[in-house]
């Protein structure tokens, strides 16, 4: 695992240094133009490359930062809709692991009464999950609709048919 850690720094280490000495490279002629001008007037050839450098700079500038600023925008919403639906997968784990635990204490010598009042019980957690089970559905509505909106179409497709056969 850390030999797999260190030859992800080292590629990452050398990517930096390549693109430390592109920039110093590209500083060191935008300065070497940039001082000629102040001590003469630029040829056209000059002042088009140094245009070309800025333009380059500009660009590669806008498009770094662009990136960076995407990564982490969506790195918060992924995460916002990631922390409800991890607190909606408790919630599920929770009430299942309680209508195990009410199952595995139900014995044979249970009455019928007591059979029904379980029965209720279990209705009741299974009611909660639906419940919890659409919020997480809206919650991901925010970021995949499309798919959304199709497991909805399914599922009313499936109690559909679901109540035509009973």
């Amino acid at each position: 695992m850390k030999q797999t850690i260190n030859n992800t720094d080292k590629l990452t280490n050398t990517q930096w240094i390549w693109r430390g000495l592109i920039v110093l490279v590209v500083l060191g002629a935008t300065g070497v133009l940039v001082l000629l001008s102040t001590i003469r007037n630029l040829s056209s050839m000059e002042s088009v490359l140094l245009q070309v450098i800025f333009l380059a700079i500009g660009c590669w500038v806008s498009y770094w930062v662009g990136q960076k600023s995407v990564k982490m925008a969506a790195k918060e919403l992924v995460k916002n809709q990631a922390k409800s639906a991890f607190r909606r997968l408790i919630f599920l784990y929770l009430t299942l692991r309680k209508a195990a635990n009410m199952i595995d204490l139900s014995d044979g010598s249970d009455s019928q009464e007591e059979y029904e009042m379980l029965l209720a019980r279990l209705e009741e957690i299974v009611a909660a999950q639906l419940i919890t089970a659409d919020h997480a559905l809206e919650d991901w509505n925010d970021i995949v609709p499309e798919e959304v909106e199709e497991l909805k179409q399914e599922l009313q497709y499936n109690d559909t048919r679901r109540m035509n056969n009973d």
